[in-house]
């Protein structure tokens, strides 16, 4: 009776979605008495959606063994198609490419049925891991067509997410999105299973990343973490999903949220070690690089490179903020050769004309920003257009040309502005005010730096204040700690006990900054209490 019942219960939780719960109910009834098929593929998907892959992998090799041994191929190759999706999800590719040999060997008894696509899938997976996206999407489209055929809606939404990520890998990013769109359909109709659900939103999400298309990336995120909100005992995707809104936010630029929500994510990941974990320390790595934590920014990106993500381009720009120019340069350019792809490429050659200006290498610069220019005409993403006209406008300007300089900086702001991308509009304006600057305009060019600072303080951005403060010639008013001049105006409010609120008046800021000034000043002086900020402020006669 006991076990019945906790079958029963296990079987509510799992159509109620308590992954968690229904996970335990079911794998105390299979302790008690071994569960038929229908209930084992009920426990893996549960393990799997509660977070513990080994018990959701031992579930589907034994759904899989009972359906070959009752002689349901069809559904023992289903059992295998879920068993080979995790594997590879893990990085275990060695054992899923196992896997799938030996589904394939059902291959001929399910010829005209759905599994017939699973197996499809599973070929264009392999292909598609192997750099073959040619023959990987002309496969996916056969799978995606087996799927319709069949009205399957988890191979038909997987098969048009693979061929659409293969497409834009062949160059046809417009193509390649529209069928991404295809796939989200299923999944925001729910017609999807959870799994594949969650598969395919961060799919879709980290390849609107790659593309830049931060639109869509936006719009997805917010999606997944409604998703994942309506299920409190979701893993997987959770994790996932914190490091996609970390990066929104950082775009955004509301970087305390963002750092808290990267370093969960990396809480979140950590055990066991999950693929994106180094996505997690990388975006880290980026949020203390941009507000000056360099030491702990270097950490970050170890982390980073350690767990399998690529140091750069954060890493060279940290050296390069730390004054290290030449090994910069080297690092960024062995990046660069290193990089096949125009999708990799694209994400470092910004940074490397940055650097390689720095270095006084004109010619470098220009002929990055000129490919990094080709590659954004091929793609059409307005924020990767924006970033090559900034590139572009850089060379210009440190070539001796304002006037040309400007025509290309004025539109990569506006993108920029309409991306509402706050650091990267401030950064664009930093460069346009020096090339009002070079033509005579110094209203102007105070004006557009005046702004760029404004910005760079409300971010907190650091050492982007100090090379404007460095330009303008505005004293920094810096203690030893490092506190900048909105910091100590700040602190001193705080040292007269004001709150937040009215500082935030005050000032004619928001609320939310003051707070982030607070942070950074207790942060700086290394202090815990505004008790113990007020303290400091009068030993050090800031008060």
């Amino acid at each position: 009776m006991g076990m019945v019942d906790g079958l029963g219960r296990g079987r509510d939780s799992f159509r109620r979605r308590a992954w968690a719960d229904a996970y335990a109910q079911l794998a105390a009834a299979d302790r008690e008495t071994p569960l038929e098929v229908v209930d084992l593929e009920m426990l893996a998907a549960a393990a799997s959606l509660a977070g513990d892959d080994p018990a959701s992998a031992d579930a589907w090799v034994r759904a899989h063994q009972e359906c070959v041994r009752a002689g349901d191929p069809a559904r023992a190759i289903r059992c295998a198609f879920w068993l080979v999706l995790g594997l590879m999800l893990r990085g275990e590719l060695a054992p899923a490419a196992g896997w799938l040999a030996r589904a394939q060997r059902l291959a001929a008894d399910v010829q005209g049925r759905a599994e017939e696509g699973c197996l499809v899938v599973g070929d264009a997976v392999q292909l598609m891991f192997a750099g073959d996206a040619e023959r990987a999407n002309a496969t996916y489209s056969r799978a995606a067509e087996i799927g319709v055929r069949f009205g399957d809606p988890d191979v038909t939404a997987l098969a048009r997410l693979g061929e659409g990520q293969t497409a834009i890998m062949l160059g046809r990013t417009a193509d390649g999105v529209t069928l991404l769109d295809e796939a989200m359909v299923a999944v925001t109709a729910d017609a999807t299973s959870p799994t594949m659900t969650g598969l395919v939103y961060c799919a879709v999400i980290e390849t609107c990343r790659e593309i830049f298309d931060v639109r869509r990336a936006r719009e997805w995120t917010t999606a997944l973490s409604r998703w994942c909100a309506s299920q409190p005992e979701l893993v997987p995707y959770r994790g996932q999903c914190l490091v996609h809104r970390a990066e929104i936010l950082e775009m955004q630029g509301n970087w305390p949220d963002a750092i808290d929500e990267a370093r969960r994510a990396c809480e979140r990941l950590a055990e066991p070690p999950h693929p994106a974990l180094g996505r997690a320390y990388y975006t880290c790595g980026e949020l203390q690089r941009l507000r000056g934590e360099y030491d702990a920014a270097d950490q970050s990106y170890r982390e980073a490179s350690r767990y399998g993500e690529s140091p750069h381009p954060g890493l060279a720009l940290l050296r390069y903020a730390q004054g290290q120019v030449d090994a910069a340069a080297t690092a960024i350019g062995q990046a660069l050769n290193e990089a096949q792809d125009r999708i990799t490429r694209s994400r470092l050659l910004g940074a490397y004309v940055e650097i390689a200006l720095a270095a006084n290498n004109a010619h470098a610069a220009r002929t990055a920003a000129e490919e990094l220019a080709q590659i954004a005409a091929e793609a059409g993403a307005p924020l990767l257009d924006a970033l090559a006209d900034q590139a572009h406008g850089a060379v210009l300007l440190a070539e001796g040309d304002a006037a040309a300089a400007l025509e290309q900086l004025r539109p990569a702001c506006t993108r920029l502005q309409e991306l509402d991308a706050p650091y990267d509009v401030a950064r664009v304006r930093v460069h346009i005010g020096l090339a009002y600057r070079t033509l005579g305009d110094t209203d102007t060019a105070e004006m557009e730096l005046d702004g760029a600072r404004a910005a760079f303080e409300g971010l907190g951005a650091a050492p982007d204040l100090a090379r404007v403060d460095e330009l303008t010639g505005t004293p920094a008013h810096e203690t030893a700690s490092g506190l900048t001049s909105r910091e100590v105006e700040v602190l001193r409010l705080v040292a007269t006990g004001k709150t937040n609120r009215v500082i935030a008046d005050e000032l004619f800021l928001s609320e939310k900054t003051v707070a982030r000034h607070v942070s950074n000043i207790f942060t700086k002086v290394g202090v815990s209490s505004r008790s113990a900020a007020t303290a400091y402020a009068y030993q050090h006669d800031l008060a």
